[in-house]
């Protein structure tokens, strides 16, 4: 299958720039991923997906997103691509439906009309199936300045959603919202990609929420320094341990030492690398001294990104 997305030896170098701020990276998309872009401020994450939703050209390099070239066939691109940005873009004063009906007309997506009660039925239909998805039925007619963040987030989706994109760009897209919001809003992109079959095209600071991600992209000063998918890259970048803590931590000490088991000293107890979850159970059978707690950690995607951009920050 043809990625739905395709960048090859990208390079984006801004006028009097001394570096470039994209430099010659390549990846892709496949239809229907949940992919996201990681990366630190002033990684070049901003510049590729500004590219990538042809709002600013590329200096070198290939760049198709739904089959159409990004500057060649920016129109095209744009047919079947929507974006969110950090920023809500929405106007305050008018309704939710008001705000889908401005942006419904000034894209040709259906004829513009003063009243909703004018709107053809396949413009009504549309917008209340999408709200049906992110539940805001009843909110539609509301003044969006009475929203929360949270339902402006949700109101932006159904609007991008309106020409059924293929692509769905999100940058940023819980900056600002509260925790119990984010869930939600998450929970609600979910079935917009099993119903919609949207592939979504994520960047965000809040790595827990990339670990839902399909597969993914780590940059740093430009450059993509891993990519995969988020199991693969804590596997290979950080291994399970096991923290454990006895009665007489000494007399412990001593017995991993005897055994050449190999541990750490930590704040929270005697730390115990594995090379998977399973070893936890051999090591313990191993050990006599008795224990008071014992706890096996997983390695968290967020683990994965600070060692993946400290190995880089240090040319490691």
């Amino acid at each position: 299958m043809k990625p739905i997305i395709e960048v090859e030896n990208l390079v984006k170098r801004y006028r009097k720039a001394k570096e470039n701020a994209v430099n010659d990276i390549s990846f892709s998309v496949q239809e229907g991923e949940f992919f996201a872009l990681l990366g630190p401020n002033g990684a070049g994450k901003t510049t590729t997906i500004s590219i990538l939703t042809t709002t600013l050209m590329k200096t070198s390099g290939m760049v198709r997103v739904a089959g159409y070239d990004t500057e060649a066939q920016r129109k095209q691109v744009r047919q079947h691509i929507g974006v969110i940005f950090q920023s809500p873009s929405l106007d305050l004063n008018l309704t939710a439906e008001e705000n889908i009906r401005l942006h419904a007309g000034l894209y040709g997506l259906y004829p513009y009309r003063p009243i909703y009660r004018l709107m053809s039925g396949n413009y009504k239909k549309q917008i209340f199936e999408l709200a049906q998805i992110l539940r805001m039925e009843k909110e539609m007619f509301n003044p969006v300045k009475t929203f929360s963040g949270g339902m402006k987030r949700k109101l932006e989706i159904i609007r991008s959603l309106m020409h059924n994109p293929k692509v769905l760009f999100l940058d940023e897209p819980t900056s600002g919202l509260d925790p119990v919001s984010r869930r939600t809003l998450w929970s609600y992109l979910k079935n917009v990609r099993e119903k919609e079959h949207t592939t979504i095209f994520l960047t965000t600071h809040y790595l827990q929420e990339a670990e839902e991600t399909d597969n993914l992209c780590i940059m740093n000063k430009g450059k993509i320094v891993a990519q995969g998918m988020p199991g693969d890259i804590k596997e290979k970048l950080l291994k399970y341990y096991l923290i454990i803590n006895a009665q007489e931590q000494n007399l412990l000490e001593t017995e991993l030492g005897q055994k050449r088991i190999p541990f750490q000293k930590t704040r929270k107890g005697i730390k115990i690398f594995l090379e998977h979850s399973v070893q936890a159970q051999e090591i313990l059978k191993k050990v006599e001294t008795p224990l008071i707690t014992l706890d096996v950690y997983a390695p968290t995607l967020e683990e994965a990104y600070v060692d993946i951009i400290e190995s880089n920050q240090n040319g490691v």
